[in-house]
């Protein structure tokens, strides 16, 4: 999987995503020396600070620190890293859901009929987010899988992957996960090819603890 496939997978997300209008706002994708990134501000250091999430949250919507806002007010962050033959590095995919949502169920410009987005918006949804990460320069076998999942903003939360993912491996799963709603089944709608041809790079240690695998 190369840089510029990547960048393609990360174009089509956005513009299909606009296209079934779960995009309330977006910023598309920009390349440099390798790094795939957000346009404008792409600073992620905010994101791993010990702060309230509603602080972070607010500060990454604020700064537009996002490839793509959805309706209900959850932010995307896609991106990657490729050394000069063209090999992934790293990468950084995260989901970030609005901690309030009241302001969303109260904005009848974007919610046409309140049964389409009724599973996303109700009362009693917790807010968590999730992060992929792949850092195999600070892999420690179990403690820092070189790619990993992330739940909620726990440190030590690093649920070992059996390799790297694509953007449309990550988007399907936001879709399938949290935003296949009674009335619209998203991820059935925008169907992504999920072929992933990255390398495995889990250790044969952490295939023994509770892990997430995808061909």
């Amino acid at each position: 999987m190369t840089k510029n496939e990547i960048l393609d997978q990360i174009n089509v997300i956005t513009s299909s995503l606009i296209e079934v209008n779960l995009s309330e706002e977006q910023n598309f994708p920009s390349e440099k020396n390798g790094s795939i990134y957000i346009s404008g501000n792409h600073d992620i250091s905010i994101s791993l600070k010990n702060i309230p999430y509603s602080d972070i949250y607010s500060i990454l919507r604020e700064e537009k620190n996002y490839n793509v806002k959805l309706v209900d007010g959850a932010l995307i962050q896609i991106l990657y890293s490729f050394d000069n033959e063209d090999s992934l590095k790293k990468y950084r995919l995260a989901f970030f859901p609005s901690p309030d949502l009241d302001e969303f169920q109260n904005n009848s410009e974007i919610y046409e009929l309140d049964e389409i987005y009724a599973d996303i918006i109700q009362k009693n949804i917790i807010t968590t987010p999730i992060r992929f990460d792949f850092d195999p320069g600070n892999h420690k076998i179990i403690d820092h899988p070189c790619s990993h999942l992330t739940i909620g903003q726990y440190k030590n939360c690093r649920i070992p992957l059996y390799k790297p993912i694509t953007p449309f491996i990550f988007i399907d799963f936001i879709l399938r996960n949290f935003y296949n709603t009674a009335k619209n089944k998203f991820s059935e709608v925008l169907k992504f090819n999920n072929t992933n041809t990255f390398d495995y790079c889990i250790h044969e240690l952490e295939k023994k603890i509770l892990h997430l695998s995808i061909v």
